[in-house]
C-alpha cells in the first residue's frame, strides 16, 4: 500500500483491511448509538473484511491513478469484477452461498454499508497520514488534506470519529492514556 509515497513504516493489504473492519464497526456502532440507526454490525463488518479482496488479483492501483479520469475508473472497476468472479469462480459450489454476499455484496447491502465501508477505508488512510506525520514524514501533508475533504467524510458518524477519537491517532502511548481518562471523567 502506499506505493508512490516513502512510507516511515510499510502497510500491508490485512493491515489495512483489518483496520478498515474494525473502523467499520466502530462507524456502524456510532451509527446505532448516536444517530439511532439499525444497522447490523457483524453485516458491515463481514463486506469490508472482504471490500478489497479484488486487489488479491489486481494488485492495489494508486489512488491518484485510480481516480484521475472517468475512463480509468470504469475501466478498473470493470477490472475489479472480473476479479471478484475469478475469486467467486475458485470457491467449492457448497460455499458460494456464504461467500457471494460478502465478496460481491448486493445492492440493499451497498447501499446501507456502502458508505460505511468507504467511509473507513477513508478514515484508514487518515490515520495512516496521522501517524506518518507524527513521526515527521512531512510527504504526507498534502495527502492529509485531499483525504479529509473526501466526500465520504462526510457521513455524519465520520465527522463525528474524526472529532472525537482521530486526535488520540496525533498522541503518544502515555498521552492516549491520558485523554481517555479526560474523557470518561467528563461524562
Amino acid at each position: 500500500r502506499w506505493g508512490l509515497m516513502r512510507c516511515t513504516r510499510n502497510e500491508t493489504l490485512a493491515e489495512h483491511t483489518l483496520e478498515t473492519a474494525m473502523l467499520t464497526h466502530a462507524l456502524v456502532e456510532i451509527g446505532n448509538a448516536r444517530f439511532m440507526r439499525s444497522l447490523d454490525a457483524g453485516r458491515a463488518v463481514l463486506i469490508a473484511l472482504y471490500h478489497d479482496s479484488a486487489e488479491i488479483i489486481t494488485g492495489d492501483l494508486p489512488t491518484p491513478i485510480k481516480y484521475h479520469d472517468m475512463s480509468i475508473r470504469v475501466a478498473y472497476h470493470s477490472i475489479e469484477r472480473q476479479a471478484v468472479k475469478r475469486l467467486l469462480a475458485m470457491l467449492p459450489e457448497s460455499l458460494l452461498p456464504a461467500f457471494a454476499p460478502c465478496l460481491d455484496p448486493d445492492q440493499a447491502d451497498k447501499e446501507s454499508y456502502g458508505p460505511y465501508i468507504k467511509a473507513a477505508d477513508k478514515l484508514s488512510a487518515l490515520i495512516k497520514c496521522t501517524e506518518e506525520l507524527k513521526a515527521g514524514n512531512m510527504e504526507f501533508q498534502s495527502a492529509s488534506k485531499t483525504i479529509a475533504g473526501h466526500p465520504a467524510l462526510q457521513l455524519p458518524e465520520a465527522q463525528l470519529f474524526i472529532k472525537e477519537y482521530l486526535p488520540a491517532y496525533a498522541l503518544s502511548l502515555d498521552e492516549v492514556e491520558r485523554f481517555g481518562k479526560t474523557e470518561r471523567e467528563t461524562e
